[in-house]
């Protein structure tokens, strides 16, 4: 019988706290700019939440048709990776897709269940098999710590009308705590793959591309990527974007994976699997 655990074990630990600040951060701008009462507010919300889980209805639904599900029959080589990673994260159900694309790129989405967990075909070119369990790994934090379905509601939230500045701090709160999450996620599929070198390997494959062929290449993208933290141009940007900056993932893995926490946590996850 598998070994019980809390996800939030491995939830990236400023990630609630960011939650909570970005939640009051919302109730403040609704006191202090009086342009939407509190009834209204809520209203707008729950019409967010039922378009969101519409919308990611219809989504799946178009996914089934037209993508490629992945089964054990359908995909016996990446099936028994996919499982693996399951055991280890104790996730829900979930169903994953293969999308035909060339922009390096996996993504997760539902409110109901089963979520979707969704690959785009160029990553099996690129990666190696830690490397899409460290990513498989990575959605299926997301699925496990709730952002699917809290992703729907902050952002819901944060889009509540307002005056252009109060707008644009409730964007900043949100975009700040979806780098959280990334964060999260990160600690998921590094437990999931058990490598974080992979792990590591699989950010730079994603931030470089199909430029990544060779061991020079490799070493040309770390510089790069290591370099990326010294440009203002660069900090000042990722206070909009969705994830952190890939140096800054790759220094959190490698400070996660020294950590007694997850060597511990990845025992017990291994046990799981026996």
């Amino acid at each position: 019988m598998p070994r019980p655990y809390n996800a939030n074990t491995y939830r990236y630990p400023n990630e609630q706290i960011i939650l909570g600040i970005t939640l009051l951060t919302v109730i403040a701008i609704i006191a202090i700019t009086a342009t939407a009462t509190v009834c209204l507010s809520a209203i707008f919300v729950f019409g967010i939440l039922i378009f969101g889980y519409y919308a990611s209805r219809s989504q799946h639904q178009a996914l089934l048709a037209h993508a490629h599900l992945v089964t054990h029959q359908s995909e016996p080589a990446l099936s028994p990776v996919i499982d693996q990673a399951v055991s280890r994260l104790q996730v829900e159900p979930v169903q994953i897709f293969i999308v035909a694309n060339k922009i390096l790129n996996a993504y997760t989405f539902g409110m109901g269940s089963p979520k979707a967990i969704v690959l785009h075909s160029s990553l099996f070119q690129l990666m190696d098999k830690d490397e899409l369990q460290f990513i498989i790994g990575h959605e299926l934090g997301h699925v496990d710590l709730g952002h699917t379905w809290l992703n729907t509601l902050v952002g819901g939230m944060a889009g509540i009308p307002s005056t252009y500045g109060a707008a644009a701090i409730l964007e900043l709160a949100f975009r700040w705590w979806n780098r959280a999450c990334e964060y999260s996620a990160d600690r998921a599929g590094v437990l999931a793959c058990s490598n974080p070198n992979k792990a590591i390997s699989a950010l730079i494959k994603l931030e470089a591309g199909n430029n990544v062929l060779t061991e020079s290449d490799i070493h040309n993208a770390i510089q790069r990527i290591e370099s990326e933290d010294d440009d203002l141009v660069n900090n000042l940007s990722e206070l909009l974007a969705s994830h952190p900056m890939i140096v800054k993932r790759i220094e959190k893995i490698r400070k996660y994976a020294g950590s007694s926490d997850y060597h511990q946590l990845q025992s017990l996850m291994n046990q799981n699997l026996t």
